[in-house]
């Protein structure tokens, strides 16, 4: 069964990631060692499945680098790991036609989750830096401050006696 999800794997391009993630294991720095957090590695390629007893998390439990995550039950720590986001992910059909019905859409209500709302994007332009430059907005801003204002340090006359006698 691994060797058939390995070819799978090659086929997709992912192995190199697994192989990279297999191979990046190191002994950490400083004092983690000593609290049973001794070895980091990398994260490899995170598979995403829908049906629980799958031939596919047998087949993929055993290749080191390589995560298995149901989709009823995906954590962000699994999809972006340390906060960073990017991980690369690889779904199955049925796990990604399933995401609509946990979570949802801007349409249709969650049928697992009650009172859940996707959330909604703040900015329908995410382009700052055009609407900040935008004459809309320039009309409104104030000029830009050339002249700043700084308040002189206070300085200690028990300490400097130039302060005393000036």
């Amino acid at each position: 069964m691994t060797k058939s999800a390995i070819n799978v794997l090659t086929q997709i391009g992912a192995y190199s990631d697994a192989e990279n993630a297999k191979d990046s294991s190191g002994i950490r720095h400083g004092k983690g060692k000593m609290r049973n957090r001794r070895y980091i590695n990398r994260k490899g390629p995170l598979i995403v499945y829908e049906i629980e007893d799958a031939k596919l998390v047998k087949a993929f439990r055993n290749i080191p680098g390589v995560e298995i995550c149901n989709v009823e039950r995906l954590n962000l720590l699994k999809l972006a790991p340390g906060g960073h986001l990017g991980r690369f992910v690889i779904w199955t059909k049925s796990a990604f036609e399933r995401l609509d019905s946990i979570y949802g859409s801007f349409e249709n209500k969650s049928e697992k989750k009650k009172r859940y709302v996707l959330p909604m994007a703040k900015m329908v332009n995410a382009d700052l830096a055009r609407i900040i430059n935008s004459d809309e907005v320039q009309s409104v801003v104030g000029p830009i401050k050339k002249e700043v204002k700084r308040v002189p340090m206070k300085k200690n006359p028990l300490k400097n006696l130039k302060i005393i006698y000036n």
